[in-house]
Order: structure tokens, then sequence, then C-alpha cells
């Protein structure tokens, strides 16, 4: 299945959440999409329907294919520690959500774009490889000459760094990883315990 281009809305109502950010149709319309709209009734979801929801609006919000989400969640089942976080903490240290995080992008879309374009470096290289996981103490940076991007120089001048688990440095567009984020430094509304228990079916 190809990465999902369509409009972003009708994916945030179906989770009724804006998980693409601050989203003036899913405010209007907050109800999920459909012909019959808000008075279409629904039954109880099963346990495995709540469960699959959930895998679906993380892969939505973070834009992870099926097969990479399956990939990562086998990685996180092998490592000491809570699966559910340590899943979270492994998708959060892809390099396309750090470029998003530091404030570098708009969108998590967009710096997937600015990384497949070659637009960033880790530790000096270029790496053009979205899905990169990427290791405490590495250096994030934008290449010399896609500083003066359009995009890069007006979301940075409109974005500001929140995640202290990052540091950046505007007047160099430089940042650092500076570790892996602890549960509570997670902003998204997941509850990954569901996702966990769906795959231990």
């Amino acid at each position: 299945m190809a990465r999902y281009t369509g409009p972003r809305s009708r994916i945030a109502r179906r989770f009724r959440e804006p998980i693409f950010g601050a989203d003036k149709s899913f405010e209007k319309k907050s109800y999920p999409p459909g012909q019959h709209g808000i008075s279409k009734k629904k039954g109880k979801q099963s346990e495995y329907a709540v469960q699959l929801m959930e895998k679906q609006k993380v892969k939505y919000t973070y834009g992870i294919l099926e097969r990479q989400f399956a990939k990562i969640f086998d990685r996180a089942s092998r490592k000491t520690g809570i699966t559910g976080e340590t899943l979270l903490q492994l998708i959060e240290s892809r390099l396309d959500n750090v470029v998003y995080r530091l404030g570098i992008a708009p969108t998590r879309m967009a710096a997937r774009q600015l990384v497949g374009h070659r637009h960033i470096t880790v530790n000096g290289k270029v790496v053009n490889i979205s899905s990169y996981t990427l290791r405490p103490g590495d250096i994030i940076a934008v290449r010399e000459r896609s500083k003066s991007l359009e995009v890069i120089v007006n979301t940075v001048l409109s974005r500001s760094t929140k995640s202290s688990w990052l540091e950046f440095d505007k007047a160099t567009l430089t940042g650092k990883f500076i570790s892996v984020p602890a549960r509570d430094q997670i902003s998204e509304n997941i509850r990954e315990h569901l996702i966990v228990e769906l795959y231990s079916k």
C-alpha cells in the first residue's frame, strides 16, 4: 500500500482527533466522515477494532507504512523495557520526525521530503533516509546550500522547538538529539498498550 496523500482532514475526522495539527476543516466537522455524517449511528466497537484503530492512528500520525511499522514493533519487542514505550521512542527517534520536532519543517510529510531531497545532514554527512534512527549526541543540521530554502526559512521563523530532549540553534540551523524521549515527553495522544495487545494476539 502506498503512503496516503489524500485529504488529511478526512483522516483526522476518522480518529476524531486533529492528528496532523491545527485544522479548520476538522473544527467545523469533528464527526466521522461519510454519507450520513453526524447522524450515522454505529454499534459498539469490538476490542480488536479499537486496537486496530489505535495502530492506524499512529501510522497516519507519523506517516509510517504497514511493513515499516511491523519492523519497528519487532525491534521494540526485542528490547528490554516496556514494549509500548520503546515502540514510541523508536518512532520518535526517526530522522524525519526529529527534523519536524526541531521546527525545520512544518509537517512530518514535509520533513520526509527535505530528508529525501538531501537537504539534511547528520554528524556532517548527508542522510536521505527518513527512517534513519538517531542516537543521543547526534547533530542534525540543514545542508549549507539549503539554508535559504523558503520552506525552511519560513518554518524556522514561525515555529519554536518545545521538545526538552532536543536542542536547536536557529542561527546555524543546527540541532542536537540529546536523548531518547521519555514517555511523558511525547505529546501525542496515543494508547500504546492497545497496539501491544493487538500484536500479541
